[in-house]
């Protein structure tokens, strides 16, 4: 599960609901002063939400870029269907879902049209980054790939799913959530990731609680069951980016080097990071975002 530093968006960002065609999504948007370089879309992996990226906005927005963080359909402050609906959670679905906030992106950016647009997915994120591609890629001036593999998740990650999933069908989420916090081994006493103690178990918890049970056994089955569709998004003539942390326990990094390398894509280990180099190395991560970004033809 990701971790932001805090839920508290900075500064430079507003919460607020996105309106598009396919309904309105809860995004945290952060504008630059003047006019964008660029635009980001932000899709966060599972489990997660838009404050994911909390310790990127700031950043990115500072260099000129409008960052636009989503809770995507059944995430966090984004509801799903009323009734519970899996068919709404098909990949497919979800990356319609991106192209309809791309498009209404596009329509309100105070930016000319020509202002180029960005799509990053973390994780989970990354793989609905990829179909929204693969469905359409006009939209898009590059993809960036976070800690987001080529085809199913590691055969534990695939067996914690599938546990997750079991318990999801006959547990409340409360319940779940007692459940999964009871298996976590104790923080350490110090990290990389936090220089004073933390405190957010209420906002972990009321993330957690938010979210649509059927929209993550929806995701978990696509995770554990994703073909290797790198063949096709090589195909696509769009600047790619693989961008992950140097341990990585979802996907090997060995074989996201391997994915990079089939895409042709420009390649970022960040130094101290795991799966969520967003949230363990942001300074970090941002500094290579852009570097990525700023080296594109506008």
């Amino acid at each position: 599960m990701s971790r932001p530093a805090t839920f508290t968006p900075p500064p430079c960002a507003r919460p607020r609901p996105l309106d598009t065609a396919r309904g309105a999504f809860a995004v945290l948007d952060a504008a630059p002063t003047g006019s964008p370089r660029g635009t980001v879309l932000l899709l966060p992996g599972y489990t997660g939400s838009k404050e994911d990226f909390v310790s990127l906005l700031e950043p990115l927005a500072a260099a000129g870029y409008r960052a636009i963080a989503v809770d995507g359909r059944g995430q966090y402050e984004t509801p799903g269907p009323a009734e519970p609906d899996p068919t709404a959670y098909a990949q497919r679905e979800l990356a319609r879902d991106v192209l309809a906030q791309a498009a209404a992106v596009r329509a309100d950016d105070e930016g000319s049209p020509a202002t180029p647009l960005h799509l990053l997915g973390h994780s989970l994120g990354g793989q609905i980054a990829r179909a929204a591609l693969l469905l359409d890629p006009a939209p898009f001036a590059s993809l960036t790939l976070m800690s987001s593999g080529p085809a199913e998740v590691a055969p534990l990650q695939r067996e914690k799913l599938k546990l997750l999933g079991d318990a999801l069908a006959v547990m409340s989420m409360d319940r779940v959530w007692d459940a999964i916090q009871a298996m976590e081994p104790p923080a350490p006493e110090d990290t990389a990731t936090a220089a004073a103690p933390r405190d957010d178990a209420d906002d972990l918890r009321r993330r957690w609680l938010l979210g649509d049970p059927a929209q993550l056994v929806a995701t978990g089955r696509q995770l554990a069951t994703e073909p290797d569709r790198v063949d096709e998004l090589a195909a696509v003539p769009l600047p790619k980016h693989v961008l992950s942390g140097e341990r990585d326990d979802t996907w090997a990094v060995p074989l996201l080097d391997a994915m990079a390398e089939r895409l042709g894509a420009h390649r970022t280990v960040v130094a101290g990071a795991e799966h969520s180099p967003n949230t363990d190395r942001p300074a970090e991560t941002a500094r290579a975002l852009l570097a990525f970004w700023d080296s594109l033809p506008r």
